[in-house]
């Protein structure tokens, strides 16, 4: 006899390895339910993670709003506020010169001198005082008829100058609607103002006012935020030596030439 052919029964141990193996295999082919759980987990996760992120960055933002944002805004360093001008003005004060076809009234002290004073206004609500202005208007009020000749609008003018002339040292104030229009330019005519043009000075930054009448003019530099500004004070000692001056003309004409001399040196 070669060989024998005898059929067996697997013993229980064989059976439960099988079985084991089995159901190894069944819960690798199906991890599609495992692997979507934690995924949704993962994902709720970050959700609750970037919500938590974004309630503390509005928290955040919100505090430093708070923080930049005053309750009132403050005023500018140097600068004051402008209150509205009176509904009516003084009637001595001439505010407005050819519209109404005549010029200043007569001077109640004819002896005295005329300055003109241009203004540098703003638009904004805020002015900053040139040094020695309130020195200069002093000064010229005792000895001068000061005039301001602007060519800014009345509505914006009348605020700047209503808190510069604290004093009254101005005798009267003229608006754009006193320049004339010449070649596209806004100028200062002195010679219908009701003066003796000899006895004139105007102060003026843009030599466009003063084409009509340049030698009363006194050329000054444009006033910005310089703080050691001199140009009033160098106008102080230069009016306080005319008191004797019959042509005001040849003393702006020595007074020109002393500032061009003082720039070459």
């Amino acid at each position: 006899m070669v060989s024998k052919v005898v059929k067996r029964t697997p013993t229980k141990s064989l059976k439960n390895l099988k079985n084991f193996t089995n159901s190894r295999r069944s819960r690798k082919k199906s991890p599609t339910k495992n692997g979507t759980g934690t995924a949704s987990r993962v994902v709720a996760s970050i959700n609750k993670s970037l919500s938590s992120c974004h309630r503390r960055l509005i928290n955040i933002f919100a505090r430093l709003a708070c923080i930049a944002t005053p309750k009132k805004t403050p005023r500018k360093k140097g600068y004051q506020i402008l209150q509205k001008n009176p509904a009516n003005p003084p009637e001595a004060v001439r505010r407005a010169l050819f519209n109404e076809k005549t010029s200043l009234p007569p001077s109640l002290y004819p002896e005295k001198k005329t300055i003109f004073l241009d203004l540098d206004e703003k638009v904004e609500f805020y002015v900053l005082k040139r040094p020695f202005v309130d020195e200069f208007l002093n000064f010229l009020s005792q000895k001068f008829e000061v005039v301001v000749f602007t060519a800014g609008i009345e509505k914006y003018a009348s605020l700047v100058l209503d808190r510069l002339d604290w004093r009254s040292c101005i005798s009267h104030r003229l608006y754009r609607d006193s320049c004339k229009e010449f070649d596209g330019k806004l100028v200062k005519d002195l010679s219908e103002i009701g003066r003796d043009v000899s006895r004139l000075v105007i102060v003026d930054d843009n030599p466009n006012s003063y084409i009509f009448q340049p030698d009363n003019a006194i050329p000054i530099k444009p006033f910005i935020n310089d703080l050691r500004d001199l140009e009033l004070k160098k106008l102080i000692n230069f009016f306080e030596g005319c008191d004797s001056v019959e042509d005001m003309r040849k003393a702006v004409k020595l007074y020109i030439a002393d500032q061009n001399q003082e720039k070459l040196v």
